[in-house]
């Protein structure tokens, strides 16, 4: 639908308008007034508030403001990171243990303590990068005050604020229209509902929703806390741990060893303190000794650190992650599709000729170019680039009689003027093969153009009304531009990175397909030269998907088809992410697995998008995917370690409750056993660079091998124990058996430690010989040896521990391959 243009008062005028944001005086529509009896005293005419009544509002309190936080605050950080289940259960341990024994049997209370501190600061860093990121990436609305236009903060508007909106502009606050000019608003973020709604003066708006089409402006009706829909934006742009497979598998696990610890636990105290008579302190520090390494701990807080490292990562490349869980999801993604302009060219062009048709005079063209280009106060890339070429001198500009937005489902604009003098035309302007008939003998011209990866737009004279459904029909052309598009310098970097990642990639535009795959090519993309035209796309979802995975590059494609095709590639089970700067991208990076959006994008890209490259950069993708698998790989790698950990303490308790013997260990032991073969190599681990894809099923993935590996440690350290309590005797015997089987137990570990930390690098090599040495150093050290209480004695069982440890190694190497030949990933 179309509007008629406001006749202008004075002086003929151009209708132009500077770009969205600047200051600049508006035309006021006398037939723009809003509803006379509306409750909040809003103005008669589009000229927006007065400055008095601005003050008078934020005196009264009537402004938006709503605190829309990007993360938690320092306070419910702290509160996570320390009031955990693990965390109260090891505090209770820990106050025992400073009561009953010496401080070394009391180090893990400080191993915690030294971890949730990580926690908190690391996430308070990812909090300080992911605000400051925000602030930069906050949409900014524009707002009509004294009859000047100008950009504010959004916690700016106050109560009866007039809101200017153009294609792509976010509505921020509920309000009524009081201008509209074709305006078309998508609800589907509030009502699911696809279809864009045409809006006229008296209509309400809803925070949440976007311009799709046209442009206008409402009046603010409902601000702060009073606007529901604004309340639901500001829960769901939070920033969030949340719906992550990695942590929702983390806290799947947790539960069940919560489970499997109850009735461990109860047994375990009642074999230490009531079956054997033993002195009740020690008693008690073999039973915490025996609780405590059941708990992986540490496994949360790295989880926690790795996101939060992630983060500061990515916000100093200018990467702006709305969703934590979104640098995981990155990660699984074997899919990517792209939408050419702004994201493998840059969103300016240049005009590189116009070629005139059926004899039409070129000044005149320029004229009707630069009258076209006058008449859209808020021009896309294509026709701000005839706006450079063709300036319409102040005061020289046609009369625009009727106006006829772009919109990206009929692929054109157009407007009608008054040229003076009793002259009158209207024209239309956009893709060559929607406005032409198939047999047109220039559309083979403009094949050739397109085979250079040149983009061509038709200019046509028109007759009858421009909002009429055959407008096109019978369209006369004048005239062919043709735009040279910007190639961005580090795309072709960036394609080839995915190719070598087998990542897929399909580029989806609503340009000629044939233009598209020439751009493509240019920058090395394989499979360019499969182009289809998406008009001619099956609309059955399967048949579709075949299309999908057959082709490359894809052309002419509607806002819904983009939608359709994330929806068909997802069907075939691939994870899908989707970028886009546009409002025409919108539905596709809202149902995309993954949805990022370019910093310069429309306000509703920004909104619905995970991740925002606020750089403009395509570049930056292989930092966020490389990101994302760092994560999701280490995290794997670790939580085999601290589960494994998990499974041969409480394998150990169980057969110590079965043997009715005294648990083998004290707390230090397991605290120098955990530190050496799991804390400080898990930390490195976790951070270290890995570029393997992420993989489904972590909770699967992790427990094939820490189940297995936490057996054969339990045994043979039981073993171990055992064979000792049978060498051993008289006082000091129950020491060397611990000296045992704790050597046994370590050299088992190590050797998970070597296993994971394959494939061998350098530092890799140097972090396993350095905890090795490190323990070593504790064996021969004399006052470390009284302080962890461990002294070989004899040189018998020590070897014979040594034999058990490389006995269960070899089991160890077996049961790897063994598992990853049976339960492929």
């Amino acid at each position: 639908m179309t509007q008629r243009a406001p006749e202008p008062s004075g002086d003929e005028s151009d209708g132009s308008s500077g770009p969205p944001g600047t200051d600049r005086p508006v035309m006021i529509d006398a037939g723009s007034e809003l509803d006379p009896v509306h409750p909040v005293g809003l103005p008669a005419a589009g000229r927006g508030l007065t400055a008095a009544e601005v003050a008078e509002r934020i005196a009264r309190g009537e402004v938006n403001d709503v605190p829309v936080r990007s993360s938690r605050s320092v306070t419910e950080i702290v509160r996570a990171n320390v009031f955990t289940r693990f965390n109260l259960i090891i505090g209770v341990l820990w106050v025992i243990m400073l009561f009953v024994a010496p401080i070394q049997d009391s180090l893990f209370g400080f191993v915690i303590i030294a971890n949730t501190g990580i926690g908190i600061v690391q996430e308070w860093r990812a909090k300080k990068t992911l605000d400051s990121l925000a602030v930069i990436g906050e949409a900014k609305p524009t707002v009509r005050r004294d009859g000047i236009a100008a950009e504010i903060s959004t916690s700016e508007i106050v109560l009866g604020d007039l809101v200017e909106l153009g294609p792509g502009d976010k509505v921020v606050v509920d309000g009524t229209v009081a201008e509209a000019d074709s305006l078309e608003i998508d609800e589907s973020l509030l009502t699911g509902e696809a279809d864009p709604v045409i809006k006229r003066a008296g209509d309400p708006v809803m925070s949440g929703s976007f311009v799709v089409a046209g442009g206008g402006a409402f009046a603010a009706t409902k601000v702060g806390r009073e606007a529901y829909a604004a309340q639901l934006a500001e829960e769901a742009s939070r920033f969030t741990l949340v719906q992550s497979e990695l942590r929702s598998g983390i806290s799947t696990i947790l539960k069940y060893v919560t489970w499997m610890m109850i009735p461990t636990a109860i047994g375990l105290i009642i074999s230490q303190l009531v079956v054997k008579d033993n002195n009740f302190k020690e008693s008690v520090a073999r039973t915490v000794g025996g609780i405590v390494p059941m708990i992986p701990e540490g496994l949360v807080l790295l989880t926690s650190v790795a996101f939060a490292i992630g983060v500061v990562r990515l916000g100093r490349k200018q990467c702006l992650v709305q969703e934590l869980p979104a640098i995981e999801g990155l990660a699984r993604v074997d899919v990517v599709c792209l939408d050419k302009t702004g994201t493998l060219t840059e969103g300016g062009m240049d005009v590189a000729e116009v070629r005139a048709l059926n004899g039409t005079d070129e000044p005149y063209l320029h004229r009707v170019l630069g009258a076209l280009g006058a008449s859209d106060p808020r021009p896309n890339a294509s026709l701000q680039a005839i706006i450079d070429a063709y300036p319409v001198p102040a005061g020289q500009g046609w009369r625009v009689t009727q106006a006829l937005p772009f919109s990206s489902a009929r692929k054109y604009s157009g407007a009608a003027f008054d040229e003076g003098g009793g002259r009158e035309s209207a024209w239309l302007l956009g893709a060559p093969d929607v406005l032409l008939p198939e047999a047109d003998p220039a559309l083979t011209e403009i094949e050739q153009l397109n085979e250079q990866g040149l983009r061509v737009l038709l200019l046509a004279r028109v007759r009858g009304e421009l909002d009429a459904p055959d407008i096109a029909t019978g369209a006369a052309p004048s005239a062919l531009i043709v735009l040279e598009q910007r190639l961005r310098p580090d795309a072709g970097e960036t394609l080839a990175y995915f190719a070598d990642q087998r990542v897929a990639t399909k580029v989806i535009s609503g340009d000629n397909a044939v233009s598209v795959g020439a751009v493509a090519a240019k920058l090395g993309l394989p499979g360019a030269e499969h182009t289809m035209d998406a008009r001619k796309l099956p609309t059955d979802p399967d048949a579709m998907a075949t299309a999908m995975e057959e082709n490359t590059v894809f052309g002419r494609v509607t806002p819904q088809q983009k939608r359709d095709m994330v929806a068909a590639l997802q069907s075939r089970g691939h994870t899908v992410a989707m970028t886009g700067d546009g409002v025409n991208d919108v539905l596709a990076l809202k149902d995309a697995d993954i949805g990022v959006s370019m910093g310069s994008g429309s306000e509703a890209t920004r909104a619905v998008a995970q991740i925002v490259l606020l750089n403009n950069s395509f570049a930056t993708l292989p930092s966020v995917v490389a990101e994302g698998r760092r994560v999701i790989g280490n995290i794997t790698r670790v939580a085999t370690l601290f589960l494994t950990k998990t499974v041969y303490s409480v394998l150990l308790a169980v057969l110590v409750v079965c043997f009715q013997v005294e648990y083998p260990f004290l707390p230090r032991h397991l605290t120098l056993l955990s530190t050496l073969t799991i804390g400080v190599p898990a930390f490195f681990l976790a951070l270290a660079p890995n570029k393997e894809r992420a993989h489904p099923h972590f909770v699967r993935r992790v427990m094939r091998y820490a189940i297995p590996s936490g057996t054969i440690a339990a045994i043979a350290t039981f073993a171990m124990y055992l064979i000792a309590r049978s060498h051993y005797s008289g006082t000091g015997a129950l020491d060397a058996e611990t000296s045992a089987a704790t050597l046994t137990l370590f050299l088992v570990s190590m050797w998970v430690l070597a296993i994971i930390a394959r494939p061998y690098t350098w530092w890799r090599i140097c972090l396993v010989a350095a905890m090795g040495l490190a323990f070593l150093i504790v064996l021969v050290v004399p006052w470390l040896q009284d302080f962890f209480a461990l002294k070989l004695v004899g040189t018998t069982m020590p070897w014979t521990a040594v034999g058990i440890a490389v006995v269960a190694s070899v089991a160890l190497e077996y049961t790897w391959r063994l598992v990853g030949r049976r339960f492929p990933v």
